[in-house]
């Protein structure tokens, strides 16, 4: 049984995530808090095994309370927040600080079902949390970003890449690496509506890369980096000689939206064997089917390794169904990356 905490000032917020995640037989909610000093003691009461986090509270803030407990007494989190700007950068600075991974409160934009399909999921993949893993998986990645690739090769191919559950740090981890000629990429990264202008700003200023929220009709160029917006599908076209991004509504696949399977197999149709496929960290099977059909259309596919993934769902899913040509450990993946799209 998953021992969940639920923390937020709002009575109705703690009632709708309590009564959604005490549906499963696996959840339980143990207890609930209204700010973070309530929540302090209900850890140290009730020992759960996860926490659902808001991010604006009274007396102290969300984001100034993970810091705090990640150093004493560290707990699988899960940031719930709202859709402003301001909370979309806490939120992305608590998962820097450790958090698992952010969802959306319901609202206009996520139902109370949207909200508790994603949040179920992803209280089960943060009970799997190994911090021990997690510390050694940074000491990875900080070793690793010292050290920056270049092309040697012009290439026209195009890398599509998906993540989920830990994403946002391997994401960042990979770009960081790729030099400023680097192949246009197109990213799906399950977050919600908001959460991907931010992330993307925040990416953008970190990298060499030029990194953007895509819109719809945006060309896929050398240099530059495309995130799905969140709550809207991205799909990879061609125009001509050039592939270019169609962003729509539609229903979820694999609970997602975006979807990495609908980014994959839109590369596997249009790109073909001019695309390079990356699957990385995440919980659920979302992209392991798209990367094998782009596979089978002659795309070079990597998959991240177990050993440095936060979740090994969706790459251990597209190992399953032999879809990775490749699987690596996060360090290695943007230099391969650059080897395979210069690859003919």
């Amino acid at each position: 049984m998953i021992k969940v905490l639920v923390v937020d000032d709002s009575a109705v917020v703690r009632q709708v995530l309590s009564r959604e995640l005490s549906r499963v037989p696996d959840i339980t909610v143990v207890a609930t808090a209204s700010d973070p000093f309530v929540a302090r003691d209900k850890i140290l009461q009730f020992h759960p095994d996860v926490m659902t986090l808001d991010i604006e509270m009274p007396r102290m803030d969300g984001l100034t309370f993970l810091r705090t407990i990640m150093q004493h007494y560290p707990i699988p989190t899960i940031i719930v927040s709202s859709l402003t700007t301001k909370c979309s950068e806490m939120a992305l600075e608590a998962i820097a600080a450790g958090a698992i991974d952010v969802i959306a409160k319901p609202g206009a934009a996520y139902t109370v079902g949207d909200v508790a399909t994603i949040l179920i999921e992803q209280v089960r993949a943060a009970s799997l949390v190994n911090f021990d893993k997690m510390k050694r998986i940074s000491q990875t990645i900080a070793a690793n970003s010292k050290t920056h690739l270049s092309l040697t090769k012009t290439t026209e191919k195009i890398i599509a890449l998906g993540a989920s559950t830990g994403g946002t740090v391997a994401i960042e981890t990979v770009l960081q690496r790729l030099p400023a000629n680097s192949p246009g990429i197109a990213i799906v990264q399950h977050m919600p509506a908001k959460f991907t202008e931010q992330f993307a700003k925040r990416l953008d200023s970190i990298c060499e890369v030029n990194v953007r929220e895509a819109v719809n009709g945006d060309v896929i160029v050398p240099g530059t980096v495309l995130i799905a917006p969140g709550n809207f599908h991205m799909l990879i076209r061609r125009n001509g000689a050039k592939y270019c991004v169609e962003i729509k509504d539609g229903p979820k696949v694999f609970h997602q939206r975006p979807s990495v399977e609908i980014l994959f197999n839109s590369a596997a149709q249009f790109a073909g064997r001019n695309a390079v496929g990356v699957i990385l960290t995440g919980m659920g099977s979302d992209g392991a089917l798209g990367l094998k059909a782009m596979r089978d259309a002659g795309a070079c596919t990597i998959a991240q390794d177990e050993a440095t993934s936060v979740v090994w769902g969706m790459p251990g899913e597209a190992v399953k169904a032999n879809a990775a040509e490749k699987v690596l450990p996060l360090g290695v993946i943007a230099e391969h990356m650059l080897l395979a799209a210069q690859r003919y």
